[in-house]
Parts: structure tokens; C-alpha cells; sequence
């Protein structure tokens, strides 16, 4: 499999490093505005390549992207660490007029991944400049936020996070839904489990776990300045369900076109991912006060996808 990373920063390195480790990738090009940060990040990503699997690793230009299976989109605008995701909508929609048409020109049968912030916005843009069929355009979404919250009820619970299935839905930020009602471990529902081996999941915690789940990015970057080993490592899973054709399900970033109402906007449901891109988003049976936040949520995208 062809990968192209537009962007040589800390995620988009960090995703060519894992896709090196996980031996994903037969080729990786890393384009980056500046020249000498690709070639310096390719060069450490082949060196670690030569460790593990046979894998091409370069620097490269939009023509290099030719019969790329997968383009990730990782780059943009400069922020200082205060300023909020959404506040470089503007900045970050003027990135992807110029580059999607590039993606489009030189590697038109690829899947695109989009990581940029805020991912759903960015994600409904690149779909429409890009006029790829929908599964062909995926954002990052929730995959990571999903993650978190697995992480912290193995931790809760004293169990492997691959045990548990639980997802966030929704937007990032504010409006993502950790979803309580649907947690389940081996059939049993969580907080069902949790009560009966005696670590019951409160109310007032549950809700200290979910806004756990969503601060977490910006705890990290108050202390790191980035986040990126997780995000990579979530990028890296989506590829792996594509290159593999795993038909896994995954709470990527896609266009909804009806939900509760909501049209045309994209949004982080379980989604099926195989080696055509994703399918067959699926709505699970939420409870009503659920429902009701991933309606808000689909309102919040559908409100800045008009800015």
C-alpha cells in the first residue's frame, strides 16, 4: 500500500513512523512546505524501516502521489497554544483549496484521511472540493476520543481496554458523545458490570469521566505543547482496517446525510471500514438524553459548516 502524509509535523511524522512499525505501508511520501523537514523525517522513518519491514520511505511532491492508495491530510495553519481548533476554520478551509484539487490531479482513486482541526468541518470541505464519493473521504473523528474512554474504564474496572466497547459519537470538543447506554463488556452493559463487581459507575462520575475523555487533548497540550501519539496511532488503525479490508467498525468522521433531521454533515458514528473506504454508518440504540446531545452535536456541525 501507497501512503501520501501532507504534512511532516509531529502527527504526520508520527503516523509514518507507526505505519513503518506495524508494516502497513510499501511506500510512504512525506510533503511538507518545507523541503528539508520531509527529507529529515523520511530519512528517519527509513532508517527505522530498515529495523522491521521492507518499506520506501521519501519526501515528495503532489506529483509523487500517483497511485497512492491513501493520502492523509495532517497539515495546518499555525496557532499559538491558546487558540481554540475552530478559530483556524478560516485559515485551514484556504489550506484545502489548495491542496485537495492537487490530491484530486495526481492521485484521483485514493481514499483521503483527514486529520486537520476541527476534523468534521475540515472533512465535509475536502468532500466538497475534492467530489469524491463519500466513503472515499474519512476524518479522523472520534477514533482517539473512543480510545480515551476505553482506557478509562479498563482503568476504572481493572480490565483490558480491548475488552470494552464503548464509543464516543458526535463532534470533538464539547458536543462529543461518550455513550453510557451502549458500554458494554463481554455482553454485559458497563455500568451493569461495574455495580455488580462492586465498583459502581455514579452519576457524578460518569460525568467526570466523559469531560475526562473530552479535555484530555487540551490537558496534554498544556503540558506538551502537541498531541500526536495517539492521533497517529489512530490514524494508523484506520489504515490498517483499509489495507487489511477488515470491514472493522470504527467512529470515523463522515458525511451524514439524515441524522435526526440534521442533513448533509460530517459526523462520528461507528462506521464500517474495508478496503473501498467507509460504509454503512451505523445509529446505535441510544437512550433519549443521548439522542438528544448527538442531535446537538450534528446542529453545532451544521452550524459551522455555514461559516
Amino acid at each position: 500500500m501507497k501512503v501520501g502524509i501532507l504534512g511532516a509535523g509531529f502527527v504526520g511524522s508520527t503516523t509514518a513512523y507507526t505505519l513503518v512499525l506495524k508494516s502497513l505501508a510499501s511506500e510512504i511520501v512525506l510533503i511538507d512546505l518545507s523541503e528539508a523537514k520531509a527529507e529529515a523525517e523520511a530519512l528517519d522513518v527509513l532508517h527505522a524501516a530498515a529495523l522491521n519491514s521492507p518499506c520506501k520511505v521519501h519526501k515528495g511532491t503532489f506529483t509523487d502521489l500517483h497511485n497512492s492508495d491513501v493520502v492523509i491530510i495532517s497539515v495546518d495553519a499555525q496557532k499559538p497554544l491558546s487558540t481554540d481548533a475552530f478559530d483556524i476554520l478560516d485559515s485551514n478551509k484556504a489550506i484545502m483549496k489548495k491542496i485537495v484539487p492537487e490530491i484530486v490531479k495526481h492521485a484521483p482513486n485514493c481514499i483521503i484521511l483527514v486529520a486537520t482541526n476541527p476534523a468534521d468541518i475540515i472533512t465535509k470541505i475536502v468532500l466538497d472540493f475534492s467530489q469524491f464519493p463519500k466513503e472515499r473521504v474519512i476524518g479522523a473523528g472520534t477514533v482517539l476520543d473512543s480510545a480515551r474512554f476505553r482506557a478509562i474504564l479498563a482503568e476504572e474496572l481493572n480490565v483490558a481496554p480491548h475488552s470494552i466497547h464503548a464509543y464516543v459519537m458526535g463532534g470533538l470538543g464539547s458536543s462529543a458523545l461518550p455513550s453510557w447506554s451502549t458500554a458494554t463488556i463481554g455482553g454485559e452493559k458497563i455500568l451493569s458490570y461495574a455495580a455488580r463487581i462492586g465498583k459502581p459507575i455514579s452519576e457524578e462520575r460518569q460525568k467526570e469521566i466523559a469531560e475526562e475523555v473530552v479535555a484530555s487533548s487540551s490537558r496534554i497540550n498544556r503540558s506538551k505543547k502537541s498531541t500526536y501519539y495517539g492521533i497517529s496511532a489512530s490514524l494508523t488503525k484506520i489504515i490498517e482496517a483499509i489495507a487489511k479490508n477488515q470491514r472493522a467498525d470504527l467512529t470515523v468522521s463522515t458525511l451524514q446525510e439524515d441524522i435526526y433531521g440534521v442533513k448533509n454533515i460530517c459526523l462520528s458514528l461507528p462506521t464500517i471500514i474495508d478496503r473501498t473506504g467507509a460504509h454503512q454508518s451505523l445509529l446505535p440504540d441510544l437512550s433519549g438524553e443521548e439522542a438528544w446531545a448527538l442531535k446537538n452535536s450534528a446542529l453545532a456541525a451544521e452550524k459551522l459548516s455555514k461559516i
